[in-house]
């Protein structure tokens, strides 16, 4: 019996977790973005019935090379650094889960590569608030000049 309460709080707790969840929602993956371009990103948190606050993200974008970006570990590099601080997504849209949208600026510097974008996510959850730190990416593309 002890177990089976067990499992059934350790399937809740991880649901919570899941649901806290955030995505990108915008730039679509695989999109072409230009060193110096100024593109919105839109990070979108679904709505949840379970007990959470949200703290912090920041924003990166870190340069694959010459390597796919799928194909190196990418997971929690957030590389250049493009945004830092609040987030307070909002149910704006019918149709779109909670959300809030950053316009950041390709570094200049960058050149013709699979780049990933990724968003790091800080949030409290549950009851007692615990900590909660998760990493979202996607890969986009800076074109070769024509």
């Amino acid at each position: 019996m002890q177990l089976l309460l067990t499992l059934a709080w350790l399937a809740a707790f991880v649901s919570s977790v899941l649901a806290q969840r955030i995505a990108i929602g915008a730039p679509a993956e695989w999109t072409n973005v230009k060193p110096g371009q100024n593109i919105t990103v839109r990070v979108d948190r679904p709505n949840t019935l379970s007990s959470s606050q949200e703290v912090a993200i920041a924003i990166g974008l870190w340069p694959c090379g010459s390597t796919a970006c799928s194909n190196i570990d990418v997971q929690e590099v957030l590389g250049n650094v493009l945004y830092s601080g609040p987030y307070a997504p909002k149910l704006v849209s019918p149709g779109l889960p909670p959300f809030q949208n950053f316009i950041v600026t390709v570094p200049v510097h960058f050149q013709p590569q699979e780049v990933s974008l990724s968003v790091a996510h800080f949030s409290l959850i549950g009851a007692g608030f615990e900590p909660f730190l998760e990493v979202a990416n996607i890969t986009l593309i800076i074109p070769k000049a024509n």
